[in-house]
């Protein structure tokens, strides 16, 4: 069990959270703005941070076909990031509460997710309770109120080191549009290095590529792609179970 939410390695200058309240959320730095990691109560640069998912967010794929849909064959593990905060485990969120941007900016932000660089696959999903229907995010850009905070569930298929792609985009009042675009750094399994995380690279996709589909991935320089995007009631259903019934889930609102 980790005895220290964040561990600063200081050859590298980075600092690796592996358990606690972390969003991460817009901020201006030096009046731009910037994609940042909340690590409570310190923002936090993304190109520095590795979110550390341990052995301890592992989660058993049932043998049952509503699971179907999962690329993870029942009777698997996968890690779970979980909506209900698990205090073995990173507890990832997001937030638009920093002071200078609830001033700043004309009602919401614009959040996309344009890419996920791992061994495995991602799906991210919300539910606001435990016999409501989930909201499976992305690849449609989300929309975030302003003054929101939200978690969600985070579910990797396979440990190893992912990069994971997201842009905010923003209408201030003052009529100017703000975008930022920045990778967040995961090591999935107790023995992913931290400092693997740090150093990995982001590879573009051509331009003339496709998204890889549900339960595919694609290789790009030696690196597996893969992004889980799943819909449909019985997938959402089953994908609720899987984190809640265990006893390991705020509510948004999604903008087409």
């Amino acid at each position: 069990m980790p005895v220290l939410k964040t561990l600063l390695v200081s050859a590298l200058a980075t600092t690796v959270i592996s358990t606690g309240h972390v969003d991460i959320g817009p901020r201006f730095v030096d009046d731009r703005w910037t994609l940042q990691v909340y690590d409570d109560p310190t923002w936090r640069d993304a190109d520095s941070t590795v979110l550390q998912v341990t052995d301890d967010a592992l989660l058993t794929v049932p043998d049952d076909p509503a699971y179907a849909f999962l690329p993870a064959k029942p009777g698997s593990d996968v890690y779970v990031i979980p909506q209900t905060q698990n205090p073995d485990v990173v507890w990832l969120g997001w937030n638009t509460q920093d002071p200078e941007v609830m001033e700043t900016i004309d009602r919401g932000v614009t959040m996309t997710l344009t890419g996920v660089q791992g061994p495995g696959e991602l799906t991210v999903y919300l539910q606001s309770g435990d016999f409501e229907q989930p909201q499976v995010l992305w690849p449609k850009p989300i929309w975030v109120d302003v003054n929101t905070h939200t978690h969600a569930n985070w579910v990797f298929t396979e440990p190893g080191v992912y990069l994971v792609q997201l842009k905010l985009e923003a209408d201030l009042i003052d009529g100017r549009t703000v975008s930022d675009t920045r990778e967040l750094r995961f090591a999935v399994g107790s023995g992913t290095s931290p400092e693997d995380a740090r150093a990995a690279t982001w590879r573009p996709v051509k331009a003339a590529a496709t998204p890889a589909r549900a339960g595919t991935a694609e290789e790009s320089g030696g690196v597996s792609t893969g992004v889980l995007i799943a819909a449909g009631a019985l997938l959402l259903a089953a994908a609720s179970g899987l984190v809640v019934a265990r006893g390991r889930g705020a509510k948004r609102r999604a903008r087409a």
